[in-house]
């Protein structure tokens, strides 16, 4: 399989740069796997867990992301996360504050639009949790 570059970026930090052969990810639309030579598109993120198979099968590595942009061009796949984490730093204090974080954007929605895509964000990361933290 033919690799190709992916940047995952946060505001604190670059957090992977590197070849790999795909890249599962939690697009807004539902997950989508980038590979090499892949047609060009920006989507946005929903909370989830990027997937990425590493150059020549040398082991597959997963990352926590809340929300942000993904970029699909000839140069690869850049993700520019508000946060974004790997799997292994995610613990039961950051589950709890972005959960905190989604019942207050709940509570404060100006409209039904906001609040139910405050609720969507809760419980995506509620269901995330459970994957994560049997």
């Amino acid at each position: 399989m033919a690799a190709f570059h992916f940047e995952l970026v946060s505001p604190e930090r670059l957090v992977f740069s590197g070849k790999v052969a795909s890249v599962v990810v939690p697009g807004i639309m539902g997950e989508f796997t980038a590979l090499a030579g892949q047609a060009p598109f920006m989507t946005t993120l929903r909370p989830g867990l990027i997937t990425l198979e590493e150059e020549g099968n040398k082991g597959k590595q997963q990352f926590y992301v809340l929300e942000g942009f993904a970029d699909v061009g000839e140069a690869g796949l850049t993700i520019l996360a508000d946060v974004a984490l790997p799997v292994s730093e995610v613990d039961e204090a950051r589950f709890t504050a972005d959960l905190a974080q989604a019942e207050t954007d709940i509570t404060d929605a100006p409209d039904d639009d906001f609040r139910l895509l405050a609720i969507e964000r809760r419980d995506q990361l509620a269901y995330l949790k459970t994957l994560l933290r049997p």
